[in-house]
């Protein structure tokens, strides 16, 4: 039986691994960049590493990791951090483009354009997450739970709500975010957002 379980340190390389086999709208995006760790680089390990506090990991029976959740209690916080100290340590790896085309050269733009300000929502829906699970996960529950984990960590701390974008392509996924009762948010074209408020 899978579990719950906090994030440690040596589960890094396994956020990595999540990451990229569930990035492509919740399909595997082994190959679709030159360096498959950029998905991480981007939308897993960051949140590990500056809130550990905040990310929880799903463990199969034999200890793999299959699933994490992470998060930050602060978007404009954070997405400061991410341009300030995260990201510098990539530029000579994934120089900045000059005249991005291709999908690859989009995701770098926007690493380079992230800061805070950024978000419409984060003034409303101050956290924000990201949640991979591989297949072998579903139908078990674990995405509800690893959400109900956070949700509970997010009020205790009074955080007044969270919002989160997604592919609008993954389509299970946005049925699952409407199941746990979030709320569509206004998004940029090409995009799709949610939210759940947790305070007024």
């Amino acid at each position: 039986m899978s579990r719950i379980r906090p994030y440690r340190p040596a589960d890094r390389d396994a956020l990595y691994e999540v990451c990229v086999k569930t990035a492509d709208a919740g399909g595997d995006a082994t190959g679709l960049f030159s360096d498959d760790r950029l998905w991480g680089d981007l939308f897993a390990v960051p949140y590990a590493q500056r809130h550990p506090d905040l990310a929880w990991v799903v463990e199969s029976d034999d200890e793999r990791v299959i699933g994490y959740i992470v998060a930050t209690d602060d978007t404009d916080a954070f997405e400061q951090w991410f341009r300030d100290e995260w990201w510098p340590a990539f530029h000579e790896r994934f120089p900045q483009p000059t005249d991005p085309a291709t999908r690859e050269e989009r995701m770098l733009a926007y690493a380079y354009g992230r800061g805070p300000g950024k978000e419409p929502n984060a003034s409303v829906y101050p956290a924000h997450l990201h949640i991979d699970l591989l297949p072998e996960t579903q139908g078990q529950g674990l995405g509800r739970r690893l959400i109900e984990t956070l949700f509970a960590e997010l009020t205790r701390r009074g955080v007044a709500g969270l919002h989160l974008g997604m592919d609008p392509n993954n389509t299970g996924a946005a049925a699952f975010y409407e199941r746990l009762g979030m709320l569509p948010l206004p998004t940029a074209p090409g995009g799709q957002s949610f939210g759940v408020r947790f305070a007024d």
